[in-house]
Order: structure tokens, then sequence, then C-alpha cells
């Protein structure tokens, strides 16, 4: 199992984000055909750590059974669309991007 985990950055106007972020998980659903219910990822929400410095704001995590899964996922002209959309919509530069296992 592998996870594809998606790291924003702080950003510039959170009421934007949120509101814009609300459509990209709306178009991440339409692209890959995940019915509105189905929510096979999770979204964190970063806490400002003791010192009131928070690097990230948001993490995006989403499971493939194999690398081959995430390949054809990350190939398909859906997420590629549902990819610059997490470009437009990170406002304090670009988020970074992760596979972990």
């Amino acid at each position: 199992m592998l996870q594809l985990i998606v790291l924003y950055p702080q950003p510039t106007n959170v009421q934007q984000f949120e509101a814009d972020y609300a459509s990209h998980l709306a178009l991440l659903h339409e692209k890959t055909g995940l019915p509105i219910t189905a929510k096979p990822y999770t979204v964190t929400k970063f806490l400002p750590t003791p010192d009131d410095t928070q690097s990230f704001y948001q993490m995006f995590t989403m499971p493939f059974e194999s690398p081959e899964a995430l390949q054809s996922a990350m190939e398909s002209a859906g997420m590629q669309e549902v990819a610059a959309d997490a470009n437009r919509i990170s406002t304090g530069g670009l988020p970074t991007i992760l596979i972990g296992s």
C-alpha cells in the first residue's frame, strides 16, 4: 500500500483557500469518478507549533494499492487536471507532493 501525500503551505488567504479547497475536492470526485459520499482519503489541518510557526496548513492523504495503481492514476488526464488545480489554489507556494509506504 502506498500513500499519496499533498502538503499545502500556509495560504495567503485562509477563507479563500477553504472555499477553493471545497471546489478542489469536488473536482477530484468528478475527475476520478469517486461518489461524493466515498472518501478514501483524509484531510488533516495542522495547528501552530509551540513557537507559533506552521510550515504547512493542511495535508491530503490518499492510499493506493500498488505503485502501478498510483502511476496509472497520476498519469490520467483527470488527475493531471486535479494536480493543476492543487497548484492554483495553493497561494502560499506550491504544494509538496510525497509518496510513502
